[in-house]
């Protein structure tokens, strides 16, 4: 055969078949685009000079693996509804003459032709809408646009490495198929039904049992560090229930719908479930794989955006003052009057040299420690952990008339009386004791207390004490020490205030201030650390890192939809063309358009908008163990999570929905075409 022969052989079988080829291609340029873009910006040293850059390229860095990783899985997956149709075509080829390496060399250049316009309108588009992506990127996180272009090499390659891998393993499984079957078998491979999976039962009930466990995991988990160990876990669980329950549950259903008599022996059902039966494991499988990624769009919308947009609230609890300081010292009776009043005059002089002064300033006093809390006994030295750090508290002890200070309240206590306030979780013993010190009853559970930014970005919760003698609230413990011959107990002074200042300037004082406490802490025998925190300073972090998030949860649920959709499209495509046969004789026999149009809306609507349903159902169970994993980004607002949710849902069901009504007039047309196909 002539040289040319193949390639133009593919191509025309191509063009021949664009309806199934158009979204398949379009797809793979999304994805190499997507892929180009948060590679590419991952690696550009202008995004990595940002402030914030480096907590940025760590969470842009991620993107990458994860695009190709799922490239993969979708590529991989959606190909096999395009390889089904073409079977009986390459059946033809082979009864025609053909043999099977004639068939794999039009399947190589086939792969080939698809990957070449994929790979190169892919890293096209890439680096013309790079800056755009960029820019998009900078203001999400408030920095200084760049306008400059340039492309990125090293990633070019990348990606036409990472690509051409993944179109490789598509070519082989496909070279795979035609040499184990034969072309009778491939001829009616698209019209062939499928045996009900056995013990149908079995896999529903298992499939359930699967859920529940995760479901039961979600809603029970109790603080971040457990949610941290136990999510990927529950992820686990839920996609494999959902891939048992679907496939078990369309076999169940169209049993159900078939003994419904009622029901069945209606024009606009009887076909339906009929065509539905041809397909139970295929159809459940497609349904669980559109569940499964409309869960994570839902997941990665909700969580990123409650992030991006709770920002500003989650760096002033990070950082409560404009300007934030911690001293730690020897012993809490270094914190007298005097130190005091020497650490005013001396936050003072810095703050004149800038022509300001201290505005809302508040301190406290505070003993830090850190220990295990069951049933209100603090054991400082626990003999072991529980890997999930469950029931470990940091512990804070603060004077009443400090908290009364910053409050302004006149609360009282007995000796023995305390207040507490705790962070990440709630605390509700009334009583609380010191292994090896005295005992206290709980007057009251406050429910807000100016706390040290360090609590804040704590994983593990903080229990705050108010005791009215620091004294007899250290009896007994004040010289235990851990398993390196460190005190357990920290003394220490928080402090924090604001000024009138602008962002730079803020950030000159901070780091006047850090320069000028060297000296302090190099006269003072007393004085172990000294640490200054400054909210505009530290801010290009939060913003580099929660902008990334947002960017890359923007990212991922485009491709993701990207794929939901092409999976949807392809099932409606490769189950009309399966029921073109089946509508033609109902047609012949008089079925009337209207009543297939009937008989096409009664089949989609009873298992299309399943997926999103469940997807509904799993966020609901997934939000528990969702907002413990926020708290760790110090998102504590449960309201603002729960209405993003909401909304996310709402806006991703009306998408749908469209898709749902494009996707039927596809298939519509052709189970009512009289056409040879």
């Amino acid at each position: 055969m002539r040289a040319l022969f193949y390639p133009k052989f593919a191509y025309s079988s191509i063009k021949k078949n664009k309806k199934l080829y158009i979204p398949y291609i379009l797809t793979s340029i999304l994805w190499v685009m997507m892929f180009y873009i948060i590679t590419a910006l991952s690696a550009s040293p202008y995004v990595a000079g940002l402030k914030g850059g480096g907590s940025l390229t760590m969470i842009l860095g991620f993107g990458g693996p994860v695009i190709l990783f799922f490239s993969l899985l979708f590529l991989f997956y959606t190909n096999s509804f395009l390889a089904k149709r073409r079977n009986k075509e390459y059946a033809l080829y082979n009864i025609l003459g053909m043999n099977k390496k004639n068939i794999a060399h039009i399947l190589l250049w086939d792969t080939m032709i698809t990957y070449s316009i994929s790979i190169v309108l892919g890293l096209l588009f890439g680096t013309v809408f790079f800056k755009v992506a960029e820019l998009g990127l900078v203001n999400i996180i408030k920095g200084e646009p760049n306008y400059n272009l340039s492309i990125n090499w090293n990633t070019v390659f990348i990606a036409v490495l990472g690509y051409a891998v993944i179109f490789v393993f598509i070519l082989l499984k496909s070279l795979l198929k035609i040499k184990i079957t034969n072309p009778i078998e491939l001829l009616r491979s698209e019209n062939a039904g499928e045996k009900p999976p056995k013990a149908n039962w079995f896999v529903g009930i298992l499939g359930v049992i699967i859920l529940g466990v995760a479901y039961y995991i979600a809603m029970t988990v109790e603080d971040p560090l457990s949610a941290m160990s136990l999510f990927f876990i529950a992820v686990m669980l839920v996609i494999i229930g959902t891939f048992l329950l679907f496939i078990s549950g369309s076999v169940l259903l169209c049993r159900i719908l078939q003994k419904n008599k009622k029901y069945y022996y209606k024009s606009s059902h009887f076909v339906s479930v009929s065509s539905m039966m041809h397909r139970m494991k295929r159809n459940g499988s497609g349904l669980a794989a559109i569940c499964i990624l409309a869960t994570m769009v839902l997941v990665m919308i909700a969580s990123t955006t409650s992030l991006y947009f709770g920002m500003e609230k989650s760096i002033k609890e990070r950082y409560p003052r404009q300007m934030n300081l911690q001293f730690e010292l020897n012993d809490i009776k270094s914190i007298d009057d005097e130190f005091i009043k020497n650490t005013d005059s001396f936050i003072n002089a810095e703050f004149s040299k800038f022509d300001t002064k201290p505005v809302n300033s508040q301190y406290y006093k505070m003993i830090a420690t850190g220990g295990e809390i069951e049933n209100g006994v603090i054991d400082l030295t626990p003999a072991s952990l529980d890997a999930s750090f469950k029931n470990i508290y940091q512990i804070n002890m603060v004077p009443l008339e400090d908290y009364n200070s910053i409050t302004g309240k006149s609360e009282t206590l007995e000796k023995n009386e305390v207040l507490t306030y705790t962070t990440r979780t709630q605390f509700s013993e009334n009583s609380l004791s010191f292994k090896g010190g005295n005992s206290f009853h709980v007057v009251k559970h406050l429910d807000k207390f100016w706390s040290d930014g360090s609590s804040a970005m704590s994983v593990i919760p903080t229990l705050f004490i108010i005791v009215p003698d620091m004294e007899y609230a250290t009896q007994g413990i004040s010289s235990i020490a851990d398993y390196n011959g460190n005190k357990m107990l920290n003394a220490g002074l928080v402090y924090g205030a604001d000024c009138d200042l602008s962002e730079e300037k803020q950030i000159e004082l901070y780091n006047e201030l850090a320069h000028s406490s060297e000296s302090l802490l190099s006269t003072s025998e007393n004085i172990i650390s000294i640490n200054w925190e400054s909210r505009a300073n530290e801010q290009a972090d939060f913003y580099g890192l929660y902008g990334g998030l947002f960017f890359i949860g923007i990212i991922l649920s485009v491709l993701f939809i990207s794929a939901a959709v092409l999976i949807i499209y392809y099932k409606q495509i490769s189950e009309g063309y399966e029921d073109k046969s089946r509508f033609d004789i109902m047609q012949k026999v008089g079925m009337t358009k209207k009543e297939i149009r009937k008989s096409i809306n009664s089949q989609l609507l009873t298992v299309f908008f399943m997926p999103l349903v469940f997807s509904g159902i799993h966020l609901c169970f997934a939000f528990p163990i969702i907002q413990k994993l926020l708290l760790i980004f110090n998102l504590s607002n449960i309201l603002f999570f729960g209405i993003t949710t909401v909304v996310s849902f709402l806006v991703f069901g009306l998408f749908y929905a469209f898709i749902y009504r494009i996707t039927s007039n596809s298939y519509y047309k052709i189970v009512s075409s009289h056409d040879v196909d």
